[in-house]
């Protein structure tokens, strides 16, 4: 059996070379461990991730040829030097596992001096990071936090150069596992008081009239006992069905649903009583909705395989939510590899995509009804941009204001923002919509 650290460096290697989300790489590679090796596998591995540049910068010196490594060697010295200058991981230990693991596949010779040469260096000098303030804020922020350029510098533009660095060093952070309480099956307070019976720290949130904070690391599996009552998802996104505001009784349909928290929440508003239709393409997402659905109990949710854009129906839908895909900018702190997925041309073509699929999925919308847009990004063009340019050709439709007192705070001249830095959730866009009568 591969040690915890071997599991790691598989790991990265099918992130880094085979494309994969470290999510569903973590799922398959930490079934037959324990919870505390699974922690550590899943604190090496994002770790590593969230902070792969600054890592080489401090490798960097010590290697002529760095990115001529090959790559299992590349991640091992990142996975070692990780522990070195993030954790509390016994130096010389760390060291010895990197050597141990390189003697099997590659250069162990190497890998030992160039960690060694590591440790000699100062714990404060390690990541020296003053002289690239010398050369700018982009390349020291980018630098400090691992972030690409060309997204610190849209960011800068935005912000400041303050609330930039602000922003990238929440991406960074561990976000905390927030729930949502099935409210068909449980209340808040109900939920809230078997969890600090577990000896679990769980908190009210402060927007989300279900959501459930809980401090510290912990993984969904840990409550089999309310597999039924709470669904993991951000407070962000649990926000996003309020916007919508759908009533009991009404037709609904979530035009990109896979895997099911929002259907299923907009089940729940409705009180489980009125029709839902939730599509999505992707085979094993729908496969993974209808549990979802099924483990709430949820009866309004029907669950159809169609990609949005070619969806047909005889009748129109009451409300409309379309939670596009995106960049994902927004959940960078949950998904730390969309830092380096993508390139400042990648947003322009998911907005085009995105204007699209919403004028699309906006012909089903019945007149007087209401439509949300949303996406897990924070940059306006797939936000603010892809509405304003939908709304020149779509005279019919405009902005409304949402009359729920806990979403104020988030909107401005209609649309709806959350961040990371500022208010501890997922990046998140959304705008309500209303057709004319």
């Amino acid at each position: 059996m591969l040690t915890t650290r071997e599991l790691a460096l598989k790991a990265l290697g099918d992130i880094w070379q085979r494309g994969l989300k470290p999510k569903h790489v973590l799922e398959d590679l930490s079934q037959p461990l324990d919870g505390r090796e699974r922690s550590f596998l899943m604190e090496l591995v994002y770790g590593v991730v969230r902070h792969r540049d600054t890592l080489d910068l401090a490798l960097k010196s010590f290697l002529k040829k760095p990115f001529r490594l090959g790559a299992d060697t590349l991640n091992n010295l990142r996975l070692a030097a990780y522990q070195i200058l993030f954790l509390r991981v016994p130096e010389r230990a760390a060291v010895h596992e990197a050597v141990e693991i390189e003697k099997q596949t590659g250069r162990p010779e190497l890998v030992n001096a160039v960690l060694r040469n590591l440790l000699r260096v100062p714990p404060e000098k390690r990541l020296d990071l003053e002289p690239l303030r010398k050369k700018g804020a982009t390349p020291y922020i980018a630098l400090r936090t691992s972030h690409p350029e060309w997204l610190v510098k849209r960011w800068i533009r935005r912000f400041g150069e303050e609330e930039a660095l602000a922003l990238a060093e929440a991406n960074n952070e561990i976000p905390p596992l927030t729930l949502r309480v099935n409210t068909l099956r449980a209340t808040r307070d109900e939920v809230i008081e078997q969890l600090l019976r577990k000896g679990i720290a769980a908190v009210a949130t402060g927007s989300s009239p279900e959501g459930i904070r809980l401090e510290g690391p912990h993984a969904f599996r840990e409550f089999p006992e309310l597999r039924d009552s709470v669904t993991v998802q951000d407070e962000a996104a649990q926000l996003i069905a309020h916007l919508l505001g759908p009533e009991p009784g009404e037709r609904v349909w979530d035009a990109c649903a896979a895997p099911g928290g929002k259907a299923t929440h907009i089940a729940q508003l409705m009180e489980d009583r009125g029709e839902i239709i939730a599509t999505d393409t992707d085979g094993k997402r729908l496969r993974l909705l209808k549990e979802n659905v099924e483990r709430l109990g949820v009866k309004a949710v029907r669950v159809v395989q169609s990609d949005a854009k070619e969806y047909s129906d005889t009748s129109l839908f009451d409300r409309i939510l379309l939670d596009a895909p995106c960049s994902s900018t927004g959940v960078i702190r949950r998904n730390p590899d969309v830092k380096y997925r993508h390139t400042s041309k990648d947003l322009g073509r998911f907005g085009l995509k995105q204007g699209l699929l919403l004028r699309a999925v906006a012909r089903f919308l019945r007149p007087g009804g209401i439509f949300v847009y949303s996406v897990c990004s924070t940059e306006p063009e797939e936000g603010e941009d892809v509405i304003k340019e939908f709304l020149k050709d779509s005279p019919d439709f405009y902005i409304i204001d949402t009359t729920v007192p806990f979403l104020k705070d988030f909107l401005k001249n209609g649309f709806f923002r959350t961040y990371p830095h500022k208010n501890r959730m997922d990046g998140f866009f959304g705008v309500k919509l209303c057709r004319k009568i």
